[in-house]
């Protein structure tokens, strides 16, 4: 066990953990955010997505141990009311998810993808949001990453 001081949300976090323990399970059971979800364990799908230093990535696979004074940003502080970030008024315009097991991770990479690439191309969108949906809802969800692209900063007519 070891005494880490985790960055989450804008809040420091000091957890009694195994510095091997999976971040996504010291995000869950330690911290108590439940919005990064559990889905393969073996970083495929991409449910337990979280920013580390604004970079989408899978929590499920990361040694908490190994994060040291990188921010951590869950589903829970991507906005201050969970619904204002553009991903997330896009995500509800165009009525995304359906079951909604993926949807934390899917929004956040979707807004790691915006951030990276304020205009994202379909390409691009299929590049760098490999997460997986059970009910199939992509199309909604290219098309909520188009949406919140317009919402986060207007078109300029330059590719």
């Amino acid at each position: 066990m070891a005494k880490l001081k985790l960055s989450i949300n804008g809040t420091a976090h000091d957890v009694d953990v195994d510095p091997d323990t999976p971040l996504l399970w010291v995000i869950r059971e330690w911290v108590g955010l439940t919005g990064t979800k559990y889905g393969c364990g073996i970083a495929q799908c991409g449910a337990c997505t979280v920013h580390l230093d604004g970079a989408a990535t899978r929590s499920c696979q990361i040694p908490a141990g190994s994060v040291g004074e990188a921010k951590i940003t869950t589903i829970e502080g991507l906005s201050p009311d969970g619904m204002s970030h553009p991903i997330q008024v896009a995500w509800l315009q165009h009525d995304v998810p359906q079951c909604g097991y993926c949807q934390s991770g899917q929004i956040m990479a979707s807004a790691a993808l915006l951030a990276a690439k304020p205009h994202p191309t379909d390409a691009d969108i299929a590049d760098m949001v490999t997460n997986i949906c059970r009910c199939g809802t992509y199309q909604r969800i290219k098309a909520a990453i188009h949406t919140a692209a317009e919402l986060t900063v207007p078109a300029t007519g330059k590719a």
